[in-house]
């Protein structure tokens, strides 16, 4: 599986995508390369940050999708792409009304 075409897209790799890659490939590093992909995302014009925002957002719909063909990536993919988002952004996109304490339908 390749995470940089999924975090990318049909764009070009941003250079923070290589720590993301990085944890998503060796799990059990995430927790000390968490503070360097935040430090790099801050770094971020807008247009790259919503890229990068997309990005995570991919990946999460992507574990989703494929979560039974091997649900330990899956789930690792969904972790690892929802707690950056968190950091950096605060709050997950897909979360929507939910996190203010409105259930979203459907």
């Amino acid at each position: 599986m390749d995470y940089a075409e999924i975090l990318a897209g049909r764009e070009d790799l941003l250079p923070v995508y290589a720590g993301i890659v990085r944890a998503l490939e060796r799990f059990e590093e995430f927790p000390f390369l968490l503070e360097s992909v935040y430090r790099e995302a801050q770094e971020l014009g807008d247009e790259d940050l919503d890229r990068l925002r997309f990005g995570l957002v991919r990946l999460q719909v992507y574990a989703d999708i494929h979560r039974y063909e091997n649900m330990e990536a899956a789930q690792q993919m969904k972790y690892i792409a929802s707690v950056l988002e968190r950091v950096i952004f605060g709050r997950l996109l897909l979360e929507g009304e939910e996190a203010s304490g409105r259930q979203q339908c459907c």
